[in-house]
């Protein structure tokens, strides 16, 4: 157990207060992903049969140049069925090329190599990407890849051995920047310049590895591949966490991940806010199941949504937790103490349970992931966003449940169904 998870969930002292005061302010954290693998596609045509495939297009390559230049930002992406169901959710980075990278002195590429270009004049097609993907699922991911793969000339590993995939997050990460001494930085490490060799531990190593934006939204924070013989740049020993509280996290903001929480082969993607996700592009050429999200989504009404819940037995008791953990603006360290108080409640609800209208006794939904008094479930939107709506789990009356549309929702995802539903 982390440091802080220890002083987390330390016994509290006789007679202290339950709620009285916050904990201190825990910043931005970081966490090795257990639940997340990495598989490489490296080939001439790595990137042409990824395109082909997936929701996304991969990052854009840099233009031609003759000067170390930044790595792209990675891309989130899906591998869908042809019938437009989601397979695979993937982050795809494609590694800086070697002619691109800075030697130690910051001055000159690391190869002494200059770009190559192709007979157009474009900087040649990266032979190499890599994709963060679930953990739980790389066997069965490759040898769908592979399936695919046919006379593609693309070799595709597992090289989890080699690599592991981390997460900076925490409150109020979109407003802090991978370094205080360059907060200009979109990534951190080389290729950003003139690499200051040891004047920040922000700038990373000699191999190019980099902290980048969390593709998705700006409050997840900040994702990274890095070897597995290295620690990542501004991870620091007490602000190392347990992934339990990257998941507190996404539940908050209502984001779901790997095969665990986005049932594989039925969740249609827009339903998962995909869209909303930056993981479908509906401008690149074809891929797998593209007919079906096309026509859904100029449908313009997803009338179920992904969205964030919490849960409170019918006689209050747990009420604080969940009031204070809205109050201090989704702060996951306070919700982790709180659990300490209601033992009892963070086994109340199970994913899988279904979640019903009491006044109508109706289903109105699924729960898809639940950690003590938070969740996320698949809901109908026009019952789960009425006022005074009633919501109960439908084995256990005695449970209540509130969604929450979350701040990063685009408006017109819930007035499009409103004005559908008053014409109606």
């Amino acid at each position: 157990m982390t440091p802080l998870a220890r002083r987390l969930l330390a016994p509290r002292r006789a007679g202290a207060p339950l709620h009285t005061s916050p904990p201190a302010a825990p910043g931005v954290l970081a966490c090795r992903l257990a639940s997340r693998a990495v598989v490489r596609f490296a080939g001439p045509e790595a990137a042409r049969f990824l395109r082909s495939l997936l929701t996304n297009d991969l990052p854009s390559s840099s233009p031609p140049r003759y000067a170390p230049a930044p790595a792209p930002p990675p891309a989130y992406a899906a591998l869908l069925t042809p019938q437009g169901r989601l397979l695979y959710d993937l982050f795809l980075y494609r590694p800086t090329p070697r002619s691109q990278m800075l030697d130690r002195t910051g001055s000159a590429p690391q190869t002494g190599e200059k770009p190559k270009e192709d007979r157009d004049g474009q900087d040649e097609e990266p032979g190499e990407v890599l994709a963060d993907v679930d953990a739980a699922e790389v066997d069965d991911l490759l040898a769908c890849f592979k399936r695919y793969r046919l006379r593609s000339k693309v070799e595709i590993d597992n090289v989890s051995k080699d690599f592991l995939c981390w997460q900076r997050f925490g409150r109020n990460v979109e407003h802090t920047g991978p370094s205080t001494q360059e907060p200009q930085a979109q990534s951190i490490g080389w290729g950003q310049g003139v690499d200051h060799a040891a004047e920040s531990a922000a700038q990373g190593n000699g191999h190019g590895w980099e902290w980048f934006k969390d593709p998705r939204l700006d409050c997840l924070g900040y994702r990274g591949i890095f070897p597995a013989d290295t620690m990542p740049p501004l991870v620091e020993a007490d602000k190392e966490a347990d992934e339990r509280h990257y998941l507190l996290w996404r539940i908050e903001n209502g984001v779901a991940e790997g095969s665990t929480e986005i049932p594989k082969g039925e969740a249609i993607p827009l339903e998962y806010n995909f869209a909303g996700l930056n993981a479908i592009s509906f401008e690149k050429g074809c891929y797998i199941g593209q007919e079906l999200i096309a026509r859904t989504h100029h449908r313009g009404v997803i009338r179920k949504r992904l969205m964030p819940l919490t849960f409170v037995y019918e006689n209050g008791q747990g009420i604080d937790c969940i009031l204070n953990n809205i109050l201090l603006n989704i702060s996951f360290v306070r919700y982790v103490f709180s659990l300490s108080c209601y033992p009892e409640l963070e086994q109340a609800v199970a994913p899988g349970s279904e979640v019903m209208d009491k006044e109508s006794g109706k289903k109105i939904g699924t729960v898809s992931t639940a950690l003590g008094c938070r969740g996320m479930g698949l809901l109908r939107l026009e019952e789960a966003l009425k006022q005074n709506s009633s919501l109960a789990i439908t084995d256990n009356r005695d449970v209540r449940v509130k969604a929450i549309k979350p701040d990063w929702w685009p408006a017109e995802w819930t007035q499009a169904l409103k004005q559908q539903s008053a014409v109606a």
